[in-house]
């Protein structure tokens, strides 16, 4: 973990071009120790999700090199590294299970290192039909929310303040249909790195995320 971290932070103070081709093999170094943790949280995946059987590292891990069309502060690296294991690798629009580690001073996230299951900025024809299972599933969703781990809380962001058009503002899960996005996150410590214990996060989250991609079939089956 040590190699990661400090790569990260090296890369972070150093976060150009001339600097990073000169130190290419400290990043392999550090790819190689992220790529053998990600390999063990497949494994582990797929014995209680086999819809993630014959994802492997090219499917799931992110480049560390940013778009930079998209680069908010004009700097070519991530200074973390991210994975997100799901059914079909990560380009399949499936919700899955993701994996950072990183410095907790980039842009986009503030946390060091952190887990999360499901998906952000849901398509609205799948926001509709999760919106609508919830209202009329008699609490099935909210059983799934209380039976998570612990660490693992609903992203909030961009939550609406009033119901969506449609649905009853006194209904007893209006909360959670106000939602825009079905993503849960966990931070964790990076320094004493559990696999076991991570796996057993997002297994607790299975349900979740069963309960999600059932709504992106359901609206891909209807194309």
């Amino acid at each position: 973990m040590n190699t990661i971290l400090s790569f990260l932070r090296n890369l972070e103070a150093n976060n150009n071009k001339p600097w990073f081709d000169t130190h290419k093999s400290e990043y392999q170094e550090a790819r190689s120790h992220f790529n053998a943790i990600v390999e063990r949280l497949i494994e582990g995946i797929m014995t209680f999700d086999p819809s993630v059987k014959g994802v492997g590292i090219k499917e799931s891990i992110y480049r560390i090199y940013k778009d930079m069309r998209f680069s908010k502060d004009g700097l070519p690296y991530k200074t973390h590294f991210g994975a997100f294991i799901c059914k079909g690798g990560w380009k399949s629009g499936y919700s899955g299970y993701y994996f950072h580690i990183g410095t907790g001073n980039g842009e986009d996230y503030p946390c060091k290192s952190f887990l999360a299951v499901g998906n952000y900025f849901m398509e609205p024809k799948v926001l509709k039909v999760l919106r609508e299972d919830i209202e009329l599933g008699g609490g099935d969703f909210d059983k799934i929310i209380k039976g998570l781990h612990p660490s693992l809380s609903l992203d909030q962001d961009q939550k609406l303040k009033r119901a969506p058009v449609g649905f009853d503002a006194e209904g007893p899960y209006i909360e959670y249909i106000k939602l825009k996005n079905f993503c849960l996150s966990g931070v964790y410590d990076v320094t004493d790195l559990n696999v076991d214990e991570i796996l057993e996060v997002f297994k607790s989250a299975k349900p979740f995320l069963d309960y999600i991609n059932r709504a992106i079939e359901y609206c891909r089956e209807e194309l």
